[in-house]
């Protein structure tokens, strides 16, 4: 009966705390990431990290990268695809390489001077969709840049994770999680344009109540499954199966009533857990490195995504505002530490570093999108008067 209870608590609490945070001109997921850490072990513990609570939580993320699959314009995805390859490589390139400067700094070795750069490199925009949805930018040029830019970075991540992993002596064949990667694209793309259809019809005439929904939900949580399975982010399996039911005359329907099912629950969960994971008690002895790290984290995927958007053709503050949608490390950047810690290639004082510079990436996102983008949208204003 606790979880029935601390569900019933976070739904208030992450509501009240979302629409304090838009009052104070700030988008409502800020406020509901905070209010985690005050649920948390760190201030009141009313709500522990339970691992019904993290499932739960996945279910939203899932779901909250599913609707963005939904709200995904295909025309503008392809206009994008250039766009997104410069904001992919350059805030690859960028973290990636002062992030091993910085392990090296730090007396690290060589090879796990490497991990640290991957872990700053990993990007996780599930954050960025809720904060672009509010700004009313998900359909824009700079939204379908930036999903594009976290499919791109996630493929890329993780193929060098298995790389690094097979010099640091892990069991792992680098041809077969290519070939993982290849075969779940190759299968997603094949069932997008043919199974998925034809599943949705067979489901529309059935009768019993919201077969649709169920389908659409079916092949989302399916989707996700393998794409976990094959070593690609969950989260990406579920954005290419909403990317495959957009383009299906069921689009509308599957679309309100998830967005229904997701945001009074699902969503809402996700977005509190993550500051109820944090658990901040006992860190003051590695203060200066989480403070040395997250500047690094941010200004790293900041300026290197920039830099991307402005080859791309953005102007100044659109570049910013993509940059700062592509800082968030999430859940990414958490299982590839998780991954690192059981290898040896983080110890336990670093591991919980990473896990509070995620958590700081992830809390600073939203506000700076929203100064950059006004920015952008006042500019843009000023302009045309």
């Amino acid at each position: 009966m606790m979880l029935i209870f601390e569900l019933a608590i976070i739904l208030l609490a992450s509501k009240i705390a979302g629409d304090i945070s838009a009052k104070l001109g700030q988008p409502s997921v800020l406020g509901k990431l905070l209010i985690g850490i005050v649920l948390g072990p760190t201030v009141l513990g009313v709500v522990t990290n339970t691992e019904i609570l993290h499932e739960i939580s996945q279910i939203g993320v899932i779901l909250l990268m599913f609707i963005a699959g939904l709200e995904t314009d295909t025309e503008e995805f392809k206009r994008t695809g250039k766009a997104s390859a410069y904001v992919g490589a350059f805030g690859l390139v960028v973290p990636f390489s002062l992030g091993f400067l910085a392990g090296i700094v730090l007396g690290l070795p060589q090879i796990e001077s490497l991990f640290l750069g991957l872990l700053l490199s990993a990007t996780s925009v599930s954050i960025s969709v809720q904060a672009l949805k509010e700004m009313g930018k998900l359909k824009s040029r700079e939204g379908t840049t930036i999903l594009g830019a976290a499919v791109i970075d996630d493929i890329v991540v993780i193929i060098a994770l298995a790389f690094i992993m097979s010099f640091a002596g892990g069991e792992v064949n680098l041809g077969i999680v290519v070939l993982k990667k290849v075969v779940f694209f190759a299968v997603a793309i094949l069932l997008a344009w043919k199974a998925v259809p034809w599943v949705l019809k067979k489901f529309a005439p059935m009768r019993v109540s919201e077969a649709v929904i169920s389908a659409a939900l079916i092949i989302c949580f399916v989707y996700a499954y393998f794409a976990e399975y094959t070593g690609v982010a969950a989260i990406i399996g579920a954005y290419i199966a909403g990317v495959a039911i957009s383009l299906t005359e069921y689009k509308h329907e599957v679309f309100e009533k998830v967005e229904t099912i997701s945001y009074s629950i699902f969503v809402p969960v996700f977005f509190t857990s993550i500051g109820v994971t944090a658990e901040l008690i006992g860190i003051t002895k590695n203060v200066g490195l989480i403070v040395t790290l997250s500047i690094l984290a941010i200004l790293t995927k900041l300026v290197g995504s920039a830099i991307g958007a402005k080859l791309a053709g953005f102007d100044r503050w659109n570049s910013l505002g993509v940059g700062a949608a592509m800082v968030s490390r999430g859940e990414v950047a958490l299982i590839i530490a998780a991954i690192g810690l059981e290898s040896n290639l983080l110890s336990k004082d670093l591991f919980a570093v990473i896990v509070i510079v995620v958590l700081i990436t992830t809390i600073v996102t939203p506000p700076l999108m929203k100064v950059f983008f006004n920015k952008a949208k006042n500019e843009k204003q000023t302009a045309g008067n």
